[in-house]
């Protein structure tokens, strides 16, 4: 794989006319969607005294929430940022403000709880996709793009772990339900400074691909993410299972975790710094091989340290990964799709998400743990293979891909 480091720094990306008031508003609006889970999940279960009705009631936010996200940003990319993301804040906002009213104190009845969440969640606006299609916009510097995706998903990767710390100092001082008022005001305020931002596009031309509303070639990018999130889900799982198994402090856990997350950071910084000469779709299918390839080992660490170092070399190829299926996305994708592109992708790592810790949970157990470990790596070992298998890209040309197109671009990136 030749690579050779570029310049300028990720610097020079914020230094891009109008990007830190922009990045910075996005980053606030999504900060929302790292409050917002244990937010709900706290208050639910507080204000119905169950754990299943707070399970359910967080199925029913994140399901709607993923699922229909490729419909809302599909609105974005029609409608333009301004028109569609300021009523999606505003029903939102107002949907968890009418949850956590709901949940503010005990009793509170069980379907208007679950009504507002899903609603909340089926409003929620695609923020992640809208400001990475809008990164292309803001960046005429072809060759900072990559960094600029890097750095995206590096901040994003930090706010899901700030999220739940902010929670949980605010818990300390009020009802949990004012965690979801946060999470409304925090979405609310910053979309609307985002689509205040001077470089914020207007409605695109409606895309006339072969492809589901004009995104085409989204094959590769769709499994490896698939394949990301079902390795991810079961993780926490596999690791307190581990630290059971060899009689570990439990406490001991979230520092694991923590390594993953730190390698994935590390990860994504170093794979915006280089200027890579292999093709986007080869990269991808190289990343998700290593992250398999890696969590498949971990389950033979012979302790708890071990597993740690494996963990920080696992999260090492997660944002790279996912940060190539964006950039993988984007370029596929017809001019008025851009934003629907990057939803599709990130639906596709939290529906993997959705369902891989169910499995990991089944499988716990049943079977030894290595096994289990080797079983999560292998989701994305499998998803790497059809990325890159050839019927994949015969499924990719009859989206729309044109196949000519495709080759000139690994040419060029070369």
């Amino acid at each position: 794989m030749s690579t050779h480091l570029a310049r300028p720094s990720y610097a020079a990306v914020l230094r891009v006319p109008h990007a830190r008031r922009t990045f910075g508003a996005a980053l606030v609006a999504r900060l929302s969607y790292g409050t917002v889970s244990l937010a709900v999940l706290l208050s639910v279960t507080r204000a119905t005294g169950s754990y299943a009705v707070s399970g359910a009631v967080m199925s029913l936010f994140g399901g709607a929430a993923v699922f229909l996200m490729p419909l809302r940003a599909s609105l974005v990319d029609r409608h333009g940022p301004r028109r569609a993301l300021l009523p999606m804040a505003t029903l939102y906002g107002t949907f968890l403000c009418a949850l956590a009213a709901l949940t503010w104190q005990s009793g509170a009845p069980t379907p208007l709880v679950a009504a507002a969440a899903a609603l909340a969640g089926a409003c929620a606006p695609p923020l992640g996709p809208t400001m990475r299609a809008l990164w292309a916009e803001l960046v005429t510097d072809r060759s900072l793009l990559p960094r600029a995706y890097s750095l995206d998903g590096v901040a994003e990767e930090l706010l899901f772990v700030s999220g739940p710390a902010l929670v949980g100092v605010l818990v300390g001082y009020a009802p949990p339900a004012s965690g979801i008022l946060l999470s409304a005001l925090l979405n609310t305020a910053g979309t609307c400074a985002f689509v205040t931002a001077p470089r914020m596009p207007g409605p695109r031309p409606t895309p006339r691909g072969k492809g589901p509303g004009g995104v085409r070639g989204l094959l590769p990018p769709v499994a490896v993410a698939t394949g990301v999130g079902l390795t991810l889900s079961g993780i926490e799982l596999l690791v307190l299972a581990f630290a059971a198994e060899r009689s570990y402090d439990s406490a001991l856990v979230p520092w694991v975790l923590g390594a993953l997350s730190a390698g994935s950071a590390v990860g994504g910084l170093v794979n915006g710094a280089v200027r890579w000469r292999t093709p986007a779709r080869v990269r991808l299918c190289r990343f998700a091989a290593g992250l398999g390839l890696t969590i498949a080992a971990a389950g033979l660490a012979p302790n708890l340290w071990t597993l740690t170092a494996a963990m920080a070399c696992a999260g090492a190829f997660i944002a790279p990964a996912l940060t190539t299926a964006y950039l993988l996305a984007d370029e596929t994708a017809t001019e008025g799709a851009k934003t629907q592109a990057g939803a599709w992708v990130n639906a596709a790592v939290n529906a993997g998400s959705s369902g891989g810790a169910l499995v990991t949970g089944l499988l716990i157990g049943r079977m030894p743990l290595a096994l289990c470990f080797a079983l999560a790596g292998g989701t994305a070992l499998v998803a790497a293979a059809a990325a890159g298998s050839r019927a994949s890209l015969s499924a990719s040309t009859a989206w729309g891909e044109d196949p000519q197109a495709a080759r000139v671009g690994a040419a060029a990136s070369r």
